[in-house]
């Protein structure tokens, strides 16, 4: 398939997933917007940009290839998204059937990104984005109960959107946690806290800095109260997530 043929199959695939999901889709009038679509999830509106997830020989990995092309008098010109333009990037696998929806802050100012299927064989934890953590109806589901959801957050199936602080903190043997030191800070900054032991006992605490976090969460709400209040439109919508950065020490 050419590429025009792949992104109006992966757009009417998004759509159709919305739509079974009884998500409202609204569609711009004209083309070569930076949306495609505009999904009407938890009483807010989101710019979503469609894209084609190509797996890898080994179907191990979907490549979502991202930006834009413009013509000048000096020839094509390649260029990314920035944050502010999108809202969500909606991906479709024509070789899995299956749908995925991404926060825009991921992909911002990239021209890809991988979605791993299976675990990687050497065992890293971090700096990976796992497909099934943006899975579209896991995702939708969010968004539609998370109404004070802060925009600073990666992923949805990830303890930033709905964490509780009064949830036990995970226990990570001492070695665990300095072999995969990444993984665990990001974790700890998107809410969860953890123990860190060592032969059973514990001897370290990692916790999120609370007053960073209600800094980030206080001006996240106000930018989706204002974006709501504005009319609707491919060029409006709520701004969501990027990765969060809230400090971790310990106690």
């Amino acid at each position: 398939m050419s590429s025009n043929v792949k992104e109006a199959v992966a757009e009417q695939a998004i759509v159709l997933a919305a739509t079974r999901l009884r998500v409202p889709v609204w569609r711009p009038v004209s083309e070569h917007g930076r949306a495609d679509l505009v999904l009407d999830i938890g009483e807010k509106l989101w710019r979503v940009q469609v894209e084609w997830g190509q797996l890898t020989p080994a179907r191990d990995v979907v490549i979502v290839r991202i930006g834009t092309f413009r013509r000048t008098a000096h020839g094509y010109i390649r260029s990314t998204y920035s944050e502010g333009e999108l809202d969500l990037f909606g991906v479709y696998c024509g070789e899995l059937d299956r749908c995925f929806l991404l926060p825009a802050q991921l992909l911002a100012n990239k021209t890809c990104v991988s979605l791993r299927l299976t675990a990687p064989r050497n065992g890293q934890q971090s700096c990976i984005n796992l497909a099934d953590d943006f899975t579209f109806d896991g995702a939708v589901a969010q968004l539609a109960r998370a109404r004070d959801w802060q925009s600073r957050g990666r992923g949805f199936e990830s303890p930033q959107l709905h964490s509780n602080p009064r949830v036990a903190p995970v226990t990570v043997p001492a070695d665990s946690c300095r072999m995969a030191f990444g993984y665990w800070l990001a974790r700890v900054a998107a809410g969860q806290d953890a123990v860190v032991t060592r032969r059973g006992r514990p001897i370290a605490r990692l916790t999120a800095d609370v007053r960073a976090a209600r800094s980030r969460t206080g001006a996240a709400s106000e930018r989706l109260e204002n974006a709501a209040e504005s009319p609707p439109g491919p060029a409006t919508a709520a701004q969501p997530f990027a990765s969060t950065t809230a400090a971790a020490g310990s106690s």
